[in-house]
């Protein structure tokens, strides 16, 4: 591949649209103004993101981060924390009870973080890929 050779793919640039060029063509009399109105107007002023006085989308929408509501009821656990659970098998609930997982968690993820040295047995979490392996090379086993 040569600089002097690169091109928009085919199709990539479409000819300008040209207004005002009869019924036929598509964008005759109006030439996609629409009807009156300032925005009909040659020279018509408005501001970008102007909405004819009603609250601006900028203005409405918050200015600062975003918080999920879900990511409260979320939880992510590291494979070494597994260690630390005493229960036979491994819930939600033994998660919360070891507090590994915070109160209020629904659903909770084991992640490749750490080792894991005993066999332990997961029921209704999730897990990742990695962490299955090393869950499953630890003697341990996943339950739906």
């Amino acid at each position: 591949m040569r600089l002097n050779t690169l091109k928009p793919s085919p199709g990539a640039k479409r000819p300008r649209l040209r207004v005002g060029r009869g019924a036929s063509a598509g964008q005759g009399k109006t030439c996609g103004r629409g009807v009156k109105g300032q925005r009909a107007r040659k020279g018509g002023y408005h501001k970008v993101g102007f909405e004819g006085g009603q609250m601006p989308i900028q203005r409405r929408m918050p200015k600062v981060g975003f918080r999920s509501a879900m990511a409260a009821t979320r939880a992510e656990i590291r494979l070494d924390a597994l260690a630390k659970v005493e229960a036979a098998v491994i819930d939600v609930e033994a998660l919360i009870k070891a507090g590994i997982a915070p109160a209020g968690t629904e659903r909770a993820k084991v992640v490749l973080a750490g080792k894991l040295e005993k066999a332990v047995t997961l029921k209704g979490v999730a897990v990742t890929r990695g962490a299955r392996a090393a869950i499953e090379a630890a003697g341990g086993k996943i339950e739906a």
